[in-house]
């Protein structure tokens, strides 16, 4: 999609903001006109040579009425594009941000967490920034041409010679444009570098303190930023070379006008007033000019960024990113509403065949997996590192993308399973929760009205009460970025709690009592185990789980070894007999 279309679809966005402030910005940039009219006026009633038929005081008044009303208008424009600017902006971030949780969830981002910040912020404002452009162009454009009519008016020969230059140093200007842009994006980049490093940086702090590796990584990171001030170096360089050629150009056209008005103004062809309009107008005109070379460089820098946002979400429509949809800037946000049961609930059976999913880049996955859970029951996925187990919870969840097979829940075909497993159908706990630098309250609403959640009782079930009555300020505790206020045990039990707090059909647990002890853990399956009418997959390799399933399956090498009960599995399947044994080879992700 070209970045004319896209600017296009971001201007009929909110079609009655984009004439308002395109009206309002036309003013504030057209008034200047009137200013310079009446400048002329005041200066040519003062020597003499009057044009209109109104005094002085009079034409001072109303050189002060236009620059209140300029003033007024200003004050408004600039609320109301924030406005406008804000709602185009946020258009672009929420169309990729729901792109983003539309994807796999186990597929990742094609750059660290840092870039993909880093392209939200810098990214979408480059492409928003052409809609700038053209609310400020029309404006400044106009009062341009309109300055260029009446300068010509007054002396068509001074004005073109004037002007003609000012093209000249424009268009070089505008040649030199896309290198700034070049360079920008250079040292953008090379920010995103230094900052995606101290990130990884601060995230394996023990890993280098282990390594003793400190050294070495202050020395990459000195490395890093000196990349990134060379390329600052050249892009403020260029920045302000190209500032001091624009503002120069006034001075230049002011230096034109006096020499060539001089033997016009001893004739008595051309007044004071007609100089200091000329001077006035060359702003106008300047401004004019380099919008327009803007306009074709920024155009050029917003398909660089068109195609970086689209890098983040690879195979999806450009026209994805410009959809429009609801933006909620102003007054209270929509509630969060929990998905309404349908009629294929409650689970009575889900029926998994031949499921299948390839890494496109290791070859790696689960190959023709079938599994039967009825209501109620509770199965247990085992097997060794690497062989299969949470590929294939992943998989059955729509987390990653399967390559063939069918899930059917009560019969009906499942065609998207990421759209369909969530709550109130399904929900998972992963191997390594995530939690937000948040109130331990908020970790397990997660969006959620607390008054149509059983929160208590979501507490207790995840064996977490103790913990939070021992905490400072109870559930409104903050648990820090990750959890990392929290022991790894109390954040699988805050993950188990935000998924109780859903009451699901189908509760799919990755490994979760990894980071339990043996009294919790126990307290943890008898409290799970006394949910009646819960349906459990569950990946484990505790005694304890194995005890209480009705179901096993063993994986290797991503296909089902044996299953049956734990006497079955016991007997047929060296893997389970290992697993059993607690041997090294039986160490579980």
């Amino acid at each position: 999609m070209s970045p004319w279309r896209i600017l296009g679809r971001l201007l009929s966005y909110r079609p009655g903001a984009f004439v308002g402030n395109v009206l309002l910005w036309g003013l504030v940039w057209t008034l200047p006109l009137v200013s310079g009219l009446l400048t002329r006026a005041i200066l040519d009633e003062l020597a003499g040579r009057a044009q209109v038929a109104v005094g002085l005081w009079t034409l001072i008044a109303w050189l002060v009425a236009n620059a209140v009303v300029r003033i007024v208008i200003h004050t408004v424009g600039v609320n109301v594009w924030a406005t406008y600017w804000f709602t185009v902006a946020g258009l672009l971030r929420r169309n990729l941000l729901d792109r983003i949780l539309q994807r796999p969830g186990a597929r990742p981002l094609p750059d660290s967490p840092s870039e993909a910040m880093s392209r939200f912020r810098d990214d979408v404002d480059e492409v928003a920034k052409p809609v700038e452009l053209v609310v400020d162009g029309i404006g400044v454009v106009t009062a341009g041409v309109i300055s260029v009519v009446i300068m010509a008016r007054i002396n068509a020969v001074i004005t073109a010679v004037v002007i003609l230059p000012l093209l000249a140093i424009v268009a070089v200007v505008a040649l030199m444009r896309q290198r700034i842009l070049t360079y920008r994006r250079n040292a953008r980049e090379a920010a995103g570098r230094v900052t995606d490093f101290v990130g990884e940086m601060f995230g394996a702090v023990q890993a280098v303190k282990v390594a003793a590796a400190e050294g070495h990584v202050i020395r990459h990171l000195d490395t890093l930023n000196e990349i990134r001030r060379a390329a600052a170096l050249k892009d403020n360089l260029l920045t302000e070379l190209l500032t001091a050629i624009f503002r120069s150009t006034i001075n230049v056209g002011t230096g034109l006008v006096l020499i060539l008005a001089a033997q016009s103004m001893r004739l008595g062809t051309f007044t004071v007033g007609d100089f200091a309009l000329f001077v006035y107008y060359l702003g106008l005109v300047t401004g004019a000019m380099e919008t327009i070379g803007n306009f074709s460089a920024r155009m050029k820098q917003a398909g660089v960024s068109v195609q970086r946002l689209a890098e983040l979400v690879p195979g999806d429509p450009h026209e994805l990113l410009v959809r429009h949809i609801p933006v909620y800037l102003q007054g209270p946000l929509p509630d969060v509403v929990q998905m309404p049961r349908t009629e294929v609930e409650p689970l009575r059976i889900l029926d998994v065949r031949g499921l299948t999913y390839r890494d496109p880049t290791t070859g790696r996955g689960i190959e023709n997996v079938t599994l039967l859970l009825r209501r109620g029951s509770f199965t247990v996925v085992t097997g060794r590192i690497g062989s299969g187990k949470t590929t294939l919870l992943r998989t059955l969840l729509g987390l990653l993308p399967r390559t063939a097979g069918e899930i059917r829940w009560n019969g009906a075909l499942v065609e998207e399973p990421a759209d369909f497993f969530v709550p109130p159908r399904a929900a998972y706990i992963s191997q390594v929760p995530r939690l937000f630098s948040d109130a331990l309250r908020e970790n397990v609403l997660l969006g959620l009205s607390e008054q149509a959640t059983d929160l208590p009782g979501a507490v207790w079930s995840a064996v977490l009460e103790r913990d939070v009555e021992a905490l400072e300020h109870g559930l409104d505790t903050r648990v820090g970025p990750r959890g990392v206020k929290l022991s790894g045990g109390q954040v699988q039990r805050t993950a188990a709690a935000r998924m109780f707090a859903r009451t699901p059909e189908l509760l799919v647990i990755d490994d979760l009592s990894s980071a339990l002890d043996v009294d919790t853990e126990h307290a943890l399956w008898e409290r799970l185990f006394g949910r009646s009418d819960t349906t459990c997959l569950v990946v484990s390799h505790r005694r304890a789980a194995f005890r209480r399933a009705e179901h096993i399956i063993v994986m290797k090498d991503g296909r089902v070894e044996t299953e049956g009960t734990l006497e079955q599995v016991l007997q047929s399947s060296p893997e389970m007999q290992r697993l059993w044994s607690h041997e090294p080879a039986a160490a579980m992700s």
